[in-house]
């Protein structure tokens, strides 16, 4: 691993808890990683202890194979060769686009630094915005030109704190997705925080979901969503809610009585020893719930969200349990009608039942 952080601790002395405790994450050369979680979990704090703006009260954090903080050392950000983006991107107003990038070279010498400079406003696609300054670039180019300026020393490690953040949805997830391209064209290892879910998912190679300070799972994007490690995580991670199920062992395989009726034909089901009495507490998304006006079970809807494509329906089923279904936006259903659903699940993922305290 090119990155690794091992039960990293980080402390402000004004807080009772750590901001960050117990994280364990790996990152290999030429991979992205992406940080994701709600407000005040951690990762920036993360984040900021791997730049070195921010000293480890505990663990260890390698970089190359060689160590950077843990046992009495601390390198400073500065010989730890990282490249940083932050939210604002912190250009130089009074400084044109070739000037800006140029800013960490000035140990090269003229010819070299114009030469790299112009090769990275090429990776970026500002190839001929030299002389060009900052207020006369759109948000999206603005990120380009911070991210140009980042790469230009040639970092190990790229650190990018939601750069995002301030510019409109629709054009946060096109550039997470030129971010990527970019990146791996420059085969550049990079850590990135973010609190968007598509941003997550658009650029990430691993994605870490943090919470409170711990890191809950470093895995995949599949991963996360299909077979999530704690209650945590399938509830932050897409559209889902949890309701109470029974497994059953048949001489036919498992099977899963829900508030919807059975589940059959399952994989990756538990065994119904692994709870008492079977009970549970089964995790279905929006996608595992299907519109079907010949089903038996009936639900009620009681609010809709328009996706374009489709809509986000939140249903309220008779015995008094809340679902979610996608719903292709041609059925257009009214808020406070009854429709028929059922149950569409390939991947079973249970959880004790709250009540008794498991996750």
């Amino acid at each position: 691993m090119f990155l690794e952080v091992e039960q990293l601790e980080a402390r402000y002395p004004d807080r009772e808890r750590p901001a960050v405790q117990g994280v364990s994450l790996g990152l290999a050369a030429g991979d992205i990683g992406v940080l994701i979680g709600p407000s005040g979990c951690g990762k920036t704090t993360l984040l900021r202890a791997v730049a070195g703006l921010e000293r480890a009260s505990g663990g260890q954090i390698l970089i190359g194979g060689k160590l950077v903080s843990g046992s009495g050392i601390h390198m400073p950000p500065e010989q730890r060769r990282i490249g940083m983006v932050f939210q604002d991107y912190a250009l130089f107003p009074h400084l044109n686009v070739e000037r800006n990038v140029a800013f960490g070279l000035k140990h090269l010498p003229a010819r070299e630094r114009q030469a790299r400079v112009a090769e990275v406003l090429q990776l970026v696609d500002l190839a001929g915005s030299e002389n060009r300054f900052p207020h006369e670039l759109s948000g999206g180019q603005q990120q380009r030109v911070a991210l140009a300026r980042a790469m230009a020393p040639s970092p190990q490690l790229l650190l990018l704190d939601e750069p995002f953040s301030n510019l409109d949805v629709d054009l946060r997830e096109r550039l997470a997705h030129e971010l990527r391209a970019i990146l791996k064209a420059a085969r550049a290892t990079a850590l990135f925080v973010t609190h968007d879910q598509l941003e997550a998912f658009a650029i990430g190679d691993q994605i870490g979901v943090m919470h409170e300070g711990t890191l809950h799972q470093w895995d995949d994007a599949y991963s996360l969503y299909h077979r999530p490690a704690t209650r945590f995580v399938a509830d932050f991670i897409g559209h889902g809610v949890f309701v109470p199920a029974r497994i059953l062992q048949t001489p036919g395989g498992a099977l899963v009585e829900t508030p919807l009726g059975l589940l059959a034909n399952l994989t990756d089901c538990p065994i119904p020893a692994a709870y008492p009495d079977g009970r549970c507490d089964i995790l279905l998304r929006a996608d595992d719930i299907v519109h079907d006006d010949l089903s038996p079970v009936k639900a009620i809807i009681t609010r809709k969200a328009f996706r374009g494509s489709e809509f986000l329906y939140t249903l309220r089923l008779a015995s008094g349990e809340i679902v979610m279904a996608h719903v292709p936006s041609h059925h257009n259903h009214q808020v406070g009608e009854w429709i028929g659903i059922r149950p569409e699940v390939d991947h079973v993922v249970t959880f004790a039942p709250e009540s008794a305290g498991g996750s």
